[in-house]
């Protein structure tokens, strides 16, 4: 007998997540009911396709192959029902999304009312977080991320530069001295990302020579929005996107140093799950962002050259 099409897709999520109750979640069905179906599977094939144990679950070496066969199956089918459905022409049905804390609340925010003004039939459901999210295994359609890139089965879009400066306050500066060089930085009281005593800050000059120089100073934290604050208040020099500081830069209420040594650049990125067909829920949003920010984002415009010592 031809196993039912509904107990592939049971058999197919249960062996991507190894487990029923995420399987059971991502199909909306009962996890008793997801049980059912792949038994049945087995039973209809005559072999056992998942290891079963009380902590764990997986393919055997027959269940990896048929999962293989069968994955390009559904992605087929799916590609199939895609090109002949209104889904093809008009994006909609939910889009989750993950992104970094400070940049979701920050900038992206203000981004998805016109988003979703564009898109009537898109759900968004967004999760703004620092940790480091699977978007495979916890099922996110797409995710913001900025800096390098692992190497990964992921694809990245390159949405806009991340340009990276160090700042501090005037009245920092008119106590401390402007630094002239990135060693001078060893002299001065520096705001670092991370919870380390000591960090290392990166540059390079006109000549593309590089420079690393061990800093530190008495305030640490892991988000940028804290050490702009402790930079505002005039505690130190801190290294930061231009994302954070450049409404304060234009106002001057922090005033960039060693512009001549621009610290070496990320990007902003989206990175989605490869797939022979992106959908086009995910083509419409990454599209959209790399149309709001660009090639020269707007919290870049207008930047005030360093104060020359």
């Amino acid at each position: 007998m031809t196993p039912r099409f509904d107990y592939l897709q049971a058999f197919v999520k249960v062996a991507e997540t190894g487990s029923f109750s995420e399987a059971a979640r991502r199909l909306g069905l009962s996890k008793s009911m997801i049980s059912r179906q792949v038994s049945a599977l087995e039973a209809d094939l005559g072999v056992r396709l998942l290891h079963r144990t009380t902590r764990s679950l997986s393919p055997t070496e027959a269940g990896r192959a048929y999962l293989e066969r069968c994955q390009r199956i559904l992605a087929d089918l799916e590609e199939a029902n895609l090109q002949v459905s209104h889904l093809q022409a008009v994006p909609r049905g939910k889009l989750r999304v993950s992104a970094p804390l400070s940049f979701g609340i920050g900038h992206l925010a203000a981004a998805l009312p016109g988003f979703l003004e564009r898109y009537p039939e898109i759900e968004l459901d967004m999760n703004m977080t620092d940790r480091h999210v699977d978007l495979v295994e916890e099922g996110w359609d797409v995710a913001v991320r900025i800096g390098r890139l692992a190497d990964s089965s992921l694809i990245a879009r390159r949405l806009a530069p991340v340009r990276r400066l160090a700042a501090a306050s005037p009245s920092y500066l008119a106590k401390r001295g402007i630094p002239l060089v990135p060693q001078d930085l060893t002299r001065h009281d520096c705001l670092t990302h991370g919870v380390m005593v000591a960090a290392e800050w990166r540059f390079t000059d006109a000549d593309g020579q590089g420079y690393e120089v061990a800093v530190g100073g008495r305030f640490h934290a892991d988000n940028g929005d804290v050490l702009r604050v402790m930079a505002l208040a005039g505690l130190g020099i801190t290294m930061l996107p231009s994302f954070f500081m450049g409404d304060d830069i234009r106002a001057g209420r922090l005033v960039p140093v060693l512009e001549g040594f621009v610290p070496l650049d990320a990007t902003l990125n989206a990175v989605y799950p490869h797939s022979r067909h992106l959908s086009p829920k995910v083509r419409a949003f990454v599209d959209y962002l790399a149309e709001v920010f660009g090639p020269e984002p707007y919290w870049d415009r207008d930047i005030t050259p360093a104060v020359e010592a």
